[in-house]
């Protein structure tokens, strides 16, 4: 607890607004920062025991500004197991966003899909994940001044969120896919035979993130919103190979749908 109030402290000195809502952007999503209105951009390496991002594609700085009338705080860059983080590393962002004051947080990422009704480019809303593969972040202590030591994980994504999610898409003609989000431990992305178990055991799409971070906002009882773009195909019978470049490529394509989602739905919470 004392290395998350010697952050909080040193950033609550650099944007003295409490932030409403947290973004975090992931890979090839990073553009999205430039629907917001910054206010102030501090980098990881300046932030007392924050990690720094290793990836292509992160940009590795907290942004603060205004988004939809509302004060927000995004991260430009997040961390991953794959980087050789602990999972209390990789949630350590997702604390201090919450003793800075976020209430909601807004997740996105980019997965491969195993569901023959995706595509590359499509949006789909997370309603639900797997997370057997990566360890749980909140195995140790438990720090009661953030919750519970058994938290409740009936409803990870917040139902109401996901309902004015898809109404906006609607609104917006546009359309976007619902389903099971599964966190892998990466670097490699999956072999076909890890790709047609992830469809056996009930997921739709697999990445590399997201999953210990909704774990850790929903013990400190903030509310939470995911999305992923599909960057990829999955499924076996493609015989296709991926490579981190087209995944990048792929999420700056679907970048706009994904910001209109996000923009509105912050102006709706």
């Amino acid at each position: 607890m004392r290395e998350l109030n010697e952050a909080v402290k040193f950033l609550e000195k650099q944007y003295q607004q409490v932030p409403q809502v947290g973004i975090v952007l992931g890979s090839g999503l990073g553009n999205f920062t430039e629907e917001i209105a910054v206010e102030k951009e501090v980098a990881y390496e300046d932030i007392p025991h924050f990690p720094v991002s290793t990836v292509e594609g992160h940009k590795s700085k907290l942004i603060f500004g205004k988004l939809s009338g509302k004060t927000v705080v995004a991260m430009a860059g997040r961390f991953h197991y794959y980087e050789g983080y602990s999972a209390a590393d990789i949630i350590f962002p997702i604390r201090v966003m919450k003793l800075l004051g976020v209430q909601t947080l807004l997740l996105s990422n980019a997965a491969g899909t195993v569901n023959p009704n995706h595509q590359v480019g499509d949006i789909m809303i997370i309603k639900d994940h797997i997370s057997f593969f990566t360890p749980n972040p909140l195995i140790g202590k438990n720090i009661a001044e953030l919750g519970t030591r058994f938290p409740d994980m009936s409803e990870p994504y917040k139902l109401h969120l996901i309902e004015k999610a898809k109404a906006i898409a609607l609104a917006h003609n546009f359309d976007v896919k619902e389903g099971v989000y599964v966190a892998v431990t990466g670097p490699t992305f999956e072999t076909r035979a890890e790709y047609n178990f992830i469809k056996v055991i009930g997921a739709d799409v697999v990445g590399m993130s997201t999953v210990q971070e909704c774990i850790a906002a929903n013990h400190a009882g903030m509310e939470v919103f995911a999305m992923s773009v599909v960057t990829d195909i999955g499924m076996i019978e493609h015989h296709n190979t991926i490579t981190h470049e087209e995944v990048l490529a792929a999420a700056k394509a679907a970048e706009p749908k994904l910001a209109t989602i996000f923009k509105e739905l912050v102006a709706a919470i």
